[in-house]
């Protein structure tokens, strides 16, 4: 069996959590057996290998041409560029991991016409939700209903209009956003008028796309719900669970860590929490810092290991953070290296203010064997259990993050208690073995 699996981007290139989800899936499916390649989209046509992946690169136009390629079938040049690894790779299955420009509906409809089953694994809100949070107003959890008016709005909104400008402009008709469209009109006011045309367009793309897809992966209860409410058939779908997405350390090398974790804390009497991830705001560091700077004097340590993006935002975290010397900014590890890390810390802080469907460094440190305090959001709060390996916390509420923050350091044995309630993760092996029985199934009713 010949599997390809398409996503947004891939290595070398700067990845994110659901490229290193394909990647450990690609190995795992590769040590059961099975031929495995991975294709994404670039500036040009290459290809190479990434540690025993073949690795297909096709090429996509850098920049639209028009906003409709945005919200609509994709990337022409794309989809011919995709074309040719198709008829080079020759794959059995083609397993997407991804719905933009550059993997979309156009692409879909290639592979349909050659009659190769496709899978699609829904990763982020981004597939569905054009302000990309599921956050209704950048407040609110949002049922990931797709509405027209309901979703224009919050969209105009998230792009920075008022939100009663944002209510007003977001009933403009169809009629003239389209008529705006074929004029080319585009930028500031333009695109906030064709705003409802090309809400309308990307919800029609992402049905489209979901019914030529075959079968549907969702990795957490919540985007199985989402996918139900907006048509989908729920035997269409398949709930399965992140993985960690890479081996746990030696024992003698885990054992070595947590000695030295050990020794730290005993010297410096405080909770050392840990911090992985982008400084943008959707990750809600500044609600943490923000915390911890309402305890002065606590003994609590925040060690922070950002991924600097740029951007006001990173600088105003770092700057929130600059006068309190328990706070320590360090640059990102390795992903080998990160559950040795974890273990060094007390427990892994996840103030993510976007419902997210892992995210996997809450894997990683069930792992390491510490609990997590994060957002009660998405899929944290699907692996968190509130009270037993971790604290749940409602996103973005300051006071509470104090409060949880306060009651760390004042229940006696509260911290070993969620120590002693964490369990290894499930591995990405399960889900390897989970994914390969789905490709058989597709190709039995395919043949």
């Amino acid at each position: 069996m010949r599997v390809l699996h398409v996503s947004y981007c891939f290595y070398p290139d700067p990845v994110g959590g659901t490229e290193v989800y394909v990647e450990a899936l690609a190995q795992e499916m590769q040590k059961l057996g099975l031929e495995v390649a991975v294709a994404a989209p670039a500036q040009r046509e290459t290809h190479y290998s990434h540690k025993g992946l073949p690795v297909w690169r096709y090429a996509v136009s850098p920049t639209p041409q028009d906003l409709r390629e945005l919200y609509g079938a994709g990337d022409v040049r794309a989809a011919q560029s995709f074309l040719r690894v198709l008829e080079e790779s020759k794959p059995g299955i083609v397993h997407l991991h991804a719905l933009t420009r550059g993997v979309s509906l156009a692409m879909v409809r290639q592979v349909k016409r050659l009659a190769i089953p496709v899978v699609f694994t829904y990763h982020t809100p981004t597939v569905s939700c054009q302000r990309g949070t599921l956050m209704r107003w950048g407040t609110e959890v949002c049922e990931g209903l797709l509405e027209l008016t309901s979703c224009t709005c919050c969209t105009l909104q998230g792009l920075g209009l008022p939100r009663a400008m944002a209510l007003l402009i977001g009933r403009t008709p169809v009629a003239l956003g389209t008529l705006l469209g074929s004029l080319h009109c585009s930028g500031g006011a333009w695109t906030a008028l064709r705003m409802r045309a090309l809400v309308r367009l990307r919800h029609a793309t992402f049905r489209d796309f979901m019914a030529e897809a075959d079968h549907i992966v969702a990795l957490c209860k919540w985007a199985q719900a989402l996918l139900v409410r907006n048509g989908i058939p729920r035997d269409k779908i398949t709930l399965s669970p992140h993985g960690l997405p890479h081996q746990p350390p030696r024992i003698q090398e885990a054992e070595a860590d947590q000695l030295q974790a050990s020794q730290v804390h005993t010297a410096s009497e405080a909770i050392r929490v840990v911090y992985l991830g982008r400084l943008s705001p959707e990750k809600g560091l500044d609600v943490l810092v923000q915390a911890l700077r309402a305890l002065p004097g606590a003994p609590v340590e925040l060690h922070v290991y950002g991924i600097d993006q740029g951007g006001a935002y990173a600088e105003q975290v770092r700057k929130l953070a600059a006068e309190d010397p328990r706070i320590t900014y360090h640059s990102p590890v390795p992903r080998e290296r990160v559950i040795p890390l974890l273990s060094r810390y007390d427990l892994l802080a996840v103030p993510s203010r976007c419902v997210e469907t892992g995210p996997q460094v809450v894997l990683e440190a069930f792992a390491a064997g510490i609990p997590v305090m994060g957002s009660n959001l998405g899929g944290i709060a699907e692996l968190v259990e509130n009270g037993v390996n971790g604290l749940l916390i409602e996103p973005d509420d300051i006071p509470a993050w104090i409060r949880q923050l306060r009651s760390l350091l004042e229940e006696p044995g509260l911290l070993k208690r969620l120590r002693e309630g964490v369990r290894p993760p499930r591995k990405m092996r399960e889900v390897a073995q989970e994914m390969i029985e789905l490709y058989r199934n597709l190709l039995r009713r395919a043949a």
